[in-house]
């Protein structure tokens, strides 16, 4: 484990330096790890496990487009594609990577494979956190671990397959062997983690909510929507307000601060720029401060949890997702950005 300074404030992270691959092979050397769903986080971690040397299988339903998806991307069924309970009784380490309302769903059909002395492990901290909403109330005589990359699955498969990874918190809610947190790490190296930070359940949840509300998803679409209202009721056609809106900022502006940071951007950007910029941050801050701050609380309330829960159990709920989507999907805003998309050079 190596001890960072991060802004001032020290943390210990683990590296692929301190918990090298081969002992994460040797750690788990033993086991049978089943990656149960194959949506989001399913395809990557597992095909990153089977990579690295793991001996790993996948649990899905047959028949459905999950499943179509694991055959063509080279789990065979018998083999190392499974039923969803199949593979929970071949494993040692169930990887309980379903959605939110699947893992629900699927909660009573998984439990009672989670016999004394395996371990169950997640990559959000949602149905243990909100396990009186959920459900969700793992067996006293199991590990029970987190590794939460911070990214999307694929993500997690293009930076592995390039040589590198996306950082990864880890976190144990209970330790019934002794060896859950070696578990936790080695799996963590396994799945293509650049590096490892130390959470709990409760703390993963709460920081995935809010960003996914906020910068990461809600906060920027808004942003994005706002600026380019504003310029096009104020004269500016479309192809201008979509450029000076997102694509400067996803094409040029954020692989630069993400290779060199904000201040590097600040210094190597036009005074008219850094003055504006500087001059508005604060503004922005200020008046988004306390609407971060009631998206933290309804997340620390549960009311995020019981609202999503609430609607993921319509029966229309997908139709009306749909509906939602198509409007976003169609409005002048995200069709300048396909027909701007469509005019990028091609490689």
């Amino acid at each position: 484990m190596a001890t960072i300074n991060f802004g001032g404030v020290e943390e210990t992270v683990v590296t692929r330096e301190e918990f090298t691959l081969d002992k994460a092979l040797e750690t788990l050397k033993d086991d049978t790890i089943a990656v149960i769903g194959y949506g989001v986080q399913g395809p990557g971690q597992s095909l990153n496990l089977k990579d690295n040397g793991f001996n790993v299988i996948v649990g899905q339903r047959k028949g459905g487009k999950s499943w179509d998806k694991a055959l063509a991307d080279g789990w065979v069924e018998g083999e190392n594609l499974f039923d969803i309970e199949e593979a929970c009784k071949r494993a040692t380490i169930v990887q309980y990577l379903l959605s939110d309302a699947g893992q629900i769903e699927l909660w009573p059909t998984v439990k009672p494979h989670l016999t004394s002395g395996k371990t169950l492990y997640f990559s959000h901290g949602f149905g243990v956190t909100y396990h009186e909403q959920t459900g969700i109330v793992p067996p006293a005589d199991v590990d029970v671990i987190l590794v939460a990359p911070k990214g999307s699955g694929t993500s997690l498969r293009r930076l592995f397959l390039k040589g590198e990874g996306l950082n990864s918190s880890y976190a144990i809610f209970q330790d019934f062997t002794g060896k859950a947190k070696d578990k936790a790490l080695a799996l963590g190296i396994g799945v293509g983690s650049g590096y490892l930070f130390e959470t709990d359940f409760k703390k993963e949840v709460y920081s995935d909510l809010t960003g996914e509300r906020g910068v990461l998803m809600g906060a920027l679409a808004g942003l994005f929507e706002a600026q380019y209202n504003v310029l096009r009721r104020r004269g500016h056609s479309p192809s201008e307000a979509f450029n000076e809106t997102v694509e400067e900022l996803t094409q040029s502006l954020m692989p630069l601060v993400a290779e060199n940071g904000m201040d590097w951007m600040y210094a190597n950007c036009s005074v008219t720029a850094q003055r504006g910029a500087l001059d508005w941050k604060g503004k922005f801050r200020d008046a988004t401060t306390p609407i971060f701050e009631e998206l933290y609380d309804r997340v620390a309330s549960g009311k995020e949890a019981a609202r999503v829960i609430e609607e993921g159990r319509k029966p229309d709920y997908r139709k009306n997702l749909e509906l939602e989507l198509k409007e976003i999907r169609d409005s002048e805003l995200w069709q300048t950005g396909a027909a701007v998309r469509a005019l990028r050079p091609k490689a």
